[in-house]
């Protein structure tokens, strides 16, 4: 763009910095971030900033993300702070989880997220929540068949076809352990032992919409979901499997990005 003569705009470097999140680039991003004032005139904004935190904190890079939001020269929003508190919970820090949710409270900042692998702490940072009237949104799948949308969420036994669902649950987890799956059973935020972690991994919003799509459309139709929330690693481990046990396309739109799966691969990379 630049060498064509065109001056990029602050929406431009908006999609150039989400564009090096979810593809890694964190050198990159980190030099254009730096940039924006000195070459471009254009002071960041909240937007830029969030797109560095996504970035940095995919990368794992913590309390770089953490520094940069407290550091900012723009009013930090709930957005970042739960941005950041979303790392803490991939890259297991718990106790940088712990020092936002708490600032989180503090600032009376909603719609926050649990973290992390510890269950005192996540008791801890739970009650805060309560007690400061944070509510935790909850995640719901839906997929459309025949001109119908169908909407899931975790542990779903309402839907008319939840035995045949649930069978083809147990076809599935069979099929993928076959070929080498193990359960995440450290993403489960709840004090279960493992087996009854694995059950709750097993009936996630968007595994569950997944399976009422290969039992409602024919063979080698393209499965089509959308999730609210970011989908968790161990349902996105277990469509690229099924994707390709099953010879099928599933396309999956989430909070974060669209995922295509095909062949035991998705679209994504793994970094999402």
């Amino acid at each position: 763009m630049c060498r064509l003569g065109y001056k990029p705009t602050d929406i431009t470097l908006i999609g150039v910095l989400n564009a090096c999140g979810h593809s890694g680039l964190v050198r990159e991003g980190r030099e254009i971030f730096s940039s924006m004032a000195r070459t471009y005139g254009i002071e960041p904004k909240v937007e830029h900033y969030g797109c560095m935190v996504n970035l940095l904190g995919r990368a794992g890079y913590l309390e770089e993300a953490y520094d940069l939001v407290k550091n900012m020269e723009v009013e930090q929003d709930a957005v970042l702070w739960g941005a950041l508190l979303g790392a803490c919970k991939i890259h297991g820090n718990v106790a940088l989880g712990e020092e936002i949710a708490g600032l989180m409270m503090r600032q009376n900042l909603e719609n926050s997220g649990t973290y992390a692998n510890n269950w005192e702490g996540v008791a801890k940072v739970r009650t805060m929540m309560r007690d400061g009237g944070v509510e935790k949104e909850h995640g719901c799948s839906s997929i459309e068949v025949n001109n119908r949308v169908h909407e899931f969420v975790a542990g779903d036994s309402w839907h008319p076809r939840s035995k045949d669902i649930h069978m083809m649950l147990e076809e599935m987890n069979a099929w993928v352990k076959a070929q080498g799956y193990t359960p995440r059973t450290d993403t489960v935020l709840h004090d279960l032992g493992e087996e009854e972690k694995e059950k709750s991994l097993g009936v996630h919003s968007e595994k569950l919409a997944m399976a009422f799509g290969l039992i409602s459309t024919e063979p080698g139709a393209t499965i089509r979901i959308v999730k609210n929330l970011r989908v968790c690693s161990d349902c996105h481990d277990v469509m690229k499997l099924v994707s390709k046990i099953t010879r099928r396309t599933i396309v999956m739109r989430d909070r974060n990005r669209f995922h295509h799966f095909e062949n035991g691969s998705c679209s994504c990379g793994d970094y999402w």
